[in-house]
């Protein structure tokens, strides 16, 4: 399978698209300042203890408090409590992890309210972003993932992926960690680390080690609630996660990022470190690779897919529900349950696109075409389970009931991503008034006049529509882009951009930055 990464970076968010042979199935949006992503870690302070809820809500900073849960806390929270303590406190060295006197781990069944208190100061790592109305989940039992091992602080344990089968790889991954790791730091072996040299394994440990110690140097002093040190932002960390050997490029369009994603795969996999490429074409990068369009495709309540099925998508409070409809896609030399099945095995491929793209989460709920044979529906149900394996979000996948409704539980941690699909209409705006169109032009001039002669602007870029696009560069001396250059006497570059509205346009500076009038 071809992967391609595509990274758009434009003011202070990033986009980065996930194709596989072609086919967008990820995509993310990052703000640059973005607060409370996943597993960055704070300072809080408790701020109300429930015991009916066996939880407590803790000061993060953010508009709603975090919530923690007893399950949460993470078994070691007493060893993590009494650390963090000393090293806010202490004036002399840092404390070491490894020579420090671990408590005892608490009960699994207790009560948060023997473990905290109120005001008392904790360190906290974000499980869950914010969504909708509720403050971020957190937890108490801090890890740094790297591109082979997880971190865990205060164990001693070393535990390996269940989906590393071989006896012996698992031995020598145990030995190896058990040779490298600190005291008082437990390990979690990932999948990727099947069959890595030591030196890689050691390396990987090695950086997130001095993370550790990064976030025990920063503790010292400190007043909740603050972030203490942040996970990696989502380029990187999808880099680290999904690179492997069938990923062949990534291409990104902002210099600054291209340099810093070398600079990481350069850790990470020196070997791949050319795959990464810096965009210098023209034209927005996403419609440069097609995604534009197929974000337009893939978003929105009515999803078809090209031999005419189509999905109807609901979202509510509780739960997504997924209609699967044939539409025209009928073959007559097949019978009713063969046409359905078919329909079925297609529409369930596209779900799990779907998932992945729009990172639902919760319940989903699917209304499959009735199937009568048994044999079928374990197809369909082996069929969605091959292609949700591709997912790396946890998620549970129940068989057809007897309703033919399949139910899938999928991990949510992060908003679910929604881009509107409906465009406003050309003419209007979205007011139902027409303006005139004739006298688009006209105001565009007035526009860059204003922009030259009382701004004093040296270079205009003008951004509109391919329709106005072709309308304004026609005729090589006759055109009214030379026209306006000779009037003013200014260099006037015009862009065209599809995702614009017919009368929509837009004015930038020699810098690139838009010139608001």
């Amino acid at each position: 399978m071809e992967k391609e990464l595509i990274i758009n970076s434009f003011n202070n968010e990033v986009e980065i698209a996930l194709l596989e042979d072609k086919f967008l199935v990820e995509l993310h949006k990052e703000k640059v300042d973005n607060n409370y992503a996943v597993g960055d870690v704070y300072l809080g302070r408790v701020r109300k203890i429930m015991p009916g809820l066996n939880a407590a809500f803790i000061d993060v900073g953010y508009e709603k408090d975090g919530f923690l849960h007893y399950l949460d806390l993470g078994p070691q929270v007493r060893s993590l409590n009494k650390f963090v303590r000393y090293a806010i406190s202490t004036k002399g060295p840092q404390p070491d992890i490894t020579n420090f006197k671990l408590e005892q781990d608490i009960e699994k069944t207790g009560k948060i309210s023997a473990v905290l208190k109120t005001n008392q100061q904790i360190a906290v790592q974000i499980a869950k972003e914010p969504i909708s109305t509720k403050g971020p989940r957190i937890s108490s039992e801090i890890s740094f993932a790297g591109r082979y091992l997880v971190l865990v602080p205060f164990s001693n344990r070393i535990s390996i992926s269940q989906k590393i089968k071989s006896v012996d790889e698992r031995n020598r991954l145990k030995r190896l960690i058990q040779s490298i790791k600190p005291n008082n730091m437990g390990v979690i072996i990932r999948t990727v680390a099947e069959d890595i040299l030591v030196a890689d394994l050691d390396a990987d440990l090695k950086s997130l080690v001095k993370k550790w110690y990064t976030l025990t140097h920063k503790l010292r002093g400190l007043k909740p609630p603050n972030k203490v040190v942040s996970e990696l932002d989502r380029t990187s960390a999808l880099l680290r996660d999904v690179l492997n050997e069938s990923f062949n490029s990534v291409h990104v369009n902002d210099h600054e990022l291209y340099e810093e994603i070398r600079h990481f795969i350069g850790k990470i996999a020196p070997q791949k470190v050319d795959i990464v490429k810096h965009f210098k074409g023209r034209g927005p990068i996403f419609e440069n690779f097609g995604i534009d369009k197929q974000i337009k495709g893939s978003f929105g309540k009515t999803v078809t897919i090209k031999s005419g099925v189509y999905l109807v998508i609901e979202h509510t409070e509780a739960l997504h529900v997924i209609d699967v409809n044939s539409g025209h896609r009928v073959n007559k030399l097949n019978s009713q349950e063969t046409n359905a099945l078919e329909v079925n095995l297609e529409a369930a491929s596209e779900i799990a696109r779907q998932l992945r793209l729009r990172d639902m989460g919760g319940i989903i709920v699917v209304d499959f075409i009735d199937l009568l044979e048994a044999k079928h529906r374990r197809e369909l149900f082996q069929h969605l389970k091959e292609q949700m394996a591709k997912d790396r979000a946890k998620h549970t996948i129940l068989p057809p009931s007897k309703f033919g409704l399949v139910q899938i539980t999928r991990q949510r941690v992060r908003p679910e991503m929604t881009i509107e699909t409906l465009e406003k209409c050309p003419s209007c705006n979205g007011t139902g008034k027409v303006g005139p169109s004739i006298l688009i032009t006209d105001e565009i001039e007035n526009n860059i006049r204003y922009l030259v002669q009382e701004q004093n602007e040296k270079q205009i870029t003008l951004e509109v529509h391919p329709f106005l696009h072709a309308f304004m560069t026609k005729g090589m001396l006759s055109s009214l882009r030379n026209k306006w250059q000779r009037k003013f006497g200014k260099k006037i570059s015009i862009n065209k951009n599809s995702n614009f509205h017919l009368l929509e346009y837009h004015l930038y500076d020699r810098n690139g930055e838009e010139l608001k009038i």
